[in-house]
């Protein structure tokens, strides 16, 4: 089993939207929030054999869709409030079981995929870790259709209401990791480093530590993904200080490296399909009022990760 199973799985998810988009003759923007739906799908379905050009052109179109609020949503019927709360007593803690279930099986796969190639058993080609997830996320499923005793089709309009709420910000998380990717290749790194260089004090660790983490963290919330800040402030800061000046060890800066950027997608309007989207959802009065709820926690783990990396690298 491969990655490629479930972004294909995603493809036919996201096309299915799309569908459902079009026929929905009430929709204020059909056909240009149908198009875009149903060209990321394709994305995710053909992504591996389309010319790189050609998906370029795509995703550029479907930026445009995006940046001209053409990309609205369907209008969906949920249950009544009343419903809900009886639900949720029925269920009780087990509603939280899918939920949970994710990144405990995530972690299981992780470890013993691994483990059972080197016994001989080669089940999983490619990242065993994003395998572990789609194998985790559509056994969640399952058991959410099982607990609930709703068909699979309804799980199906859940996920269309869903990605409807975030709109065109689905997007952001992948293109602005081909941002970041980007930024390091055009050697955005190079310059970060250079410039890194001439304000750290020479010889003090500590310095050098806080330099990486406050630049994951702040370059976050300027891109809006961490993903994005990683490969330019590890280029930049990480490398050339922490691991070659210092020698210090490479999985534990990517690690809290990486959970310093979160802590600035926490406090960043930027990141949309975190922040801005739940206010939505909740139908908060403050747009930024999740933003203000998370930003002393931000700023706290920040702290408590440049101590970690100094206790730990």
């Amino acid at each position: 089993m491969s990655i490629s199973f479930f972004y294909a799985l995603a493809g036919v998810l996201l096309l299915g939207n799309a569908v459902l988009t079009a026929l929905d003759n009430s929709h204020p923007r059909r056909l240009a929030s149908s198009l875009f739906w149903g060209l990321y799908g394709l994305l995710f379905l053909l992504g591996d054999w389309l010319p790189p050009m050609l998906c370029g052109a795509l995703v550029l179109l479907m930026g445009l869709l995006g940046g001209l609020n053409l990309v609205k949503p369907k209008a969906h019927q949920e249950p009544d409030a009343k419903a809900r709360e009886q639900g949720a007593l029925r269920l009780g803690s087990r509603l939280f079981w899918p939920a949970l279930c994710i990144p405990a099986i995530t972690l299981a796969g992780s470890l013993a995929f691994p483990w059972l190639k080197e016994q001989g058993f080669d089940w999983v080609s490619g990242n065993a870790t994003l395998v572990s997830l789609g194998i985790a996320c559509v056994i969640a499923f399952a058991l959410a259709c099982r607990l609930t005793r709703e068909s699979p089709l309804q799980g199906l309009k859940e996920n269309s209401r869903l990605v409807d709420a975030i709109g065109w910000a689905l997007l952001l998380p992948q293109m602005l990791a081909t941002l970041g990717i980007l930024f390091a290749k055009a050697g955005v790194g190079d310059s970060v480093a250079s410039l890194v260089g001439e304000v750290l004090p020479k010889g003090v660790e500590f310095w050098a530590i806080a330099a990486y983490a406050i630049g994951m963290a702040v370059f976050t919330m300027i891109m809006g993904n961490a993903f994005a800040a990683f490969p330019v402030i590890t280029a930049g800061v990480g490398i050339p200080f922490l691991i070659n000046d210092y020698h210090g060890n490479p999985a534990v800066m990517a690690a809290i490296g990486m959970f310093s950027g979160y802590c600035g997608t926490l406090i960043t309007p930027m990141a949309a399909n975190f922040n801005l989207v739940p206010a939505a959802l909740l139908e908060l009065d403050d747009r930024h009022g999740v933003i203000k709820a998370q930003l002393p926690t931000g700023l706290m783990l920040l702290g408590a990760n440049i101590l970690l990396l100094w206790w730990l690298l």
